[in-house]
């Protein structure tokens, strides 16, 4: 079996995290692309009308323009995404519902300038369906993992 290393990365962030560390791993990479990109102004988390704060908030699914074709080939699965509002982004939660995570193993890691990592492998174990275990950790580089 294989091992996948996913992200969502609205800055870059957690982008360069993810591409790090799969290439130190060995392992394959893909990026959680939502259809509509965010903006500047759409991950404005000051701005309480943003369109991050309306989904995060909302708990609204948000389309996914990528993916992952032979997703059944991986057995361990790391899925990289910044914390908005706690927890994963909307979009990471769409993309997670996509898939049967039947007995993988699901390492979460986020970015975060301030926020820590919190509730966030309990917030999205739900969209993590049948995952043999989910675990997750604030890094702040690949090393971190």
């Amino acid at each position: 079996m294989k091992t996948l290393v996913t992200y969502f990365s609205a800055q870059q962030t957690t982008a360069k995290v993810a591409k790090e560390f799969a290439q130190k791993i060995e392992a394959d990479l893909f990026e959680i692309v939502p259809c509509e990109p965010y903006t500047k102004s759409d991950i404005n988390y000051i701005n309480p009308i943003s369109r991050c704060n309306r989904e995060q908030i909302g708990g609204k699914d948000v389309p996914v323009a990528t993916a992952i074709d032979n997703f059944d080939e991986y057995d361990t699965v790391y899925v990289g995404f910044p914390i908005w509002y706690g927890q994963a982004p909307r979009v990471v939660h769409t993309f997670a519902k996509a898939y049967d995570w039947t007995g993988k193993t699901v390492h979460l890691f986020a970015t975060s300038a301030a926020s820590g990592i919190g509730k966030t492998a309990e917030k999205l174990s739900p969209s993590l369906k049948g995952a043999a275990s989910v675990d997750a950790k604030l890094v702040k580089s690949a090393s971190d993992i």
